[in-house]
């Protein structure tokens, strides 16, 4: 299952966006969407995301 994002809790500041390796997070009306196709699970953005906005 893909990685998963609270809008509520993003705050748009755009870290997971880099630090997704398969490029899998883009930035829509200032939030953070996880395309869940290209999604990995790998978690790398959960641990970036400074507000704890990204699940697994």
């Amino acid at each position: 299952m893909a990685a998963k994002v609270d809008a509520e809790k993003c705050a748009g500041c755009e870290t997971c966006v880099g630090a997704c390796p398969v490029e899998a997070i883009k930035m829509v009306d200032g939030k953070a969407v996880i395309d869940e196709g290209a999604c990995v699970e790998c978690g790398a953005c959960v641990g970036e995301c400074p507000c704890e906005a990204i699940s697994l």
